[in-house]
């Protein structure tokens, strides 16, 4: 819609849009921009590892990451609590190939989405039994430092025994190594998040 605006002895055409035709041309000019510098959408194949495989270096590895492995099989806990420990473990070492791993680990074996994303605030969340949140706070004691004393003081060992006997406590200790086994080689080598074992390096 156009307007035609008299003063100081001159005339000039004003175009006056209506709310619908400004957003037509917003949404054209945005249309433009896009088309002219598009947005690259990160997919897991556009990511590259920092490293090779290891394996052809130190084949060794495999058998020691095997083993803790196998450790972690031995029922004595639930692979649930292994997981959300994990999880914890990754967050706190802010390593997203740790987070998407246990992400993934925890819904295949059925976890709701509330409970995967309270992980991080499970202090105060409510979907968590006490088993669980002890194991929460042994992960954070341990990966976190405390300046005023030990990570791991009498009281909290104390509270973890009342819920794990000797085989289940040593079960969350490996747990917490099995994680610290491959911290250095997820924050430094940077795995393919999301990718299986043995393709997630880009070598």
């Amino acid at each position: 819609m156009a307007a035609l605006l008299q003063g100081s002895g001159r005339r000039r055409l004003v175009v006056v849009r209506t709310p619908r035709e400004r957003s037509v041309r917003h949404y054209d000019e945005l249309r433009v921009r896009r088309e002219a510098f598009p947005m690259s959408t990160p997919t897991t194949t556009d990511q590259r590892s920092r490293m090779p495989n290891p394996l052809p270096f130190l084949p060794e590895m495999a058998e020691v990451g095997e083993g803790l492995h196998k450790a972690l099989q031995n029922g004595a806990i639930p692979q649930t609590t292994i997981h959300l420990l994990q999880l914890r473990a990754g967050q706190l070492l802010g390593s997203t190939y740790f987070t998407i791993r246990e992400t993934g680990n925890l819904r295949r074996i059925g976890e709701s989405e509330e409970r995967i994303t309270a992980v991080s605030t499970w202090r105060d969340a409510i979907h968590f039994t006490e088993a669980e949140r002890i194991a929460l706070e042994l992960v954070e004691a341990v990966l976190t430092p405390n300046p005023s004393g030990e990570r791991v003081p009498d009281e909290l060992y104390a509270r973890a025994s009342a819920h794990y006997d000797h085989k289940a406590m040593w079960s969350l200790i490996m747990a917490i190594a099995h994680i610290g086994f491959f911290t250095p080689a997820a924050l430094i080598a940077k795995p393919i998040p999301g990718m299986p074992p043995g393709q997630n390096y880009s070598e």
